[in-house]
């Protein structure tokens, strides 16, 4: 443990593998706590948004505990937010399922969409193509390897920053059938498509990037 350790709070509203990110946070050095009160996800160092299931479930859901709030009010200010599979899918501006479409949270334009390939779900191990100046990908290598499940994907980015003063998002890709996002580090909000906490020794590399950032 770190001679002081940052605070993350794990957002539990009902959708996620809240136990699993928690553990890998504490080993990362983290004080980790599982919770939906609005003034502790407000006031911690870092917010972690896990997500599993279908998008429309998990906005619903996300809306039930006012998380559509915290996460906005955070990045307002400058505060770190990870975005963990649907909890990254829901950083965008929309997805469709089944011919359903649904608002996400449009931090990011974009739409998540069925993945196009011979197999889906998507489940298993796959290597990412991270920006050369990726914080989030900092001290892998190349073929480090990373847990996926999912069964939709964002295909197509769209967002550049024009302003030669902002930085533009780093966006990493992987491939299953066809390319799409794997993970995008924009300022404070940092999202993953695949699962850090099951991706073994580069997952925890990944988290302890990012516990380094807050």
């Amino acid at each position: 443990m770190a001679a002081n350790p940052k605070s993350v709070v794990v957002l539990d509203y009902g959708f996620g593998n809240v136990r699993s990110a928690e553990r890998a946070l504490a080993r990362a050095g983290a004080e980790v706590e599982i919770t939906a009160d609005y003034d502790r996800a407000m006031n911690a160092d870092g917010l972690l948004v896990p997500g599993v299931g279908a998008f429309a479930a998990c906005m619903a859901g996300l809306k039930d505990v006012r998380g559509d709030w915290i996460v906005g009010r955070r990045l307002s200010g400058g505060r770190p937010v990870l975005g963990i599979c649907v909890g990254m899918q829901i950083l965008f501006a929309r997805g469709i399922e089944h011919g359903v479409e649904t608002d996400g949270l449009d931090e990011w334009p974009g739409t998540v969409e069925p993945l196009k390939a011979p197999v889906v779900p998507h489940m298993g191990w796959n290597t990412v193509r991270p920006p050369a100046d990726s914080r989030q990908f900092a001290g892998l290598d190349a073929d480090a390897r990373f847990y996926f499940v999912h069964s939709y994907a964002v295909r197509e980015w769209s967002l550049d920053a024009h302003n030669p003063s902002i930085r533009a998002p780093r966006v990493t890709w992987a491939t299953h059938g066809e390319p799409f996002v794997a993970a995008v580090e924009n300022g404070a909000l940092w999202a993953t498509q695949f699962h850090p906490e099951k991706s073994g020794d580069a997952g925890a590399q990944l988290l302890t990037n990012w516990l380094d950032t807050l």
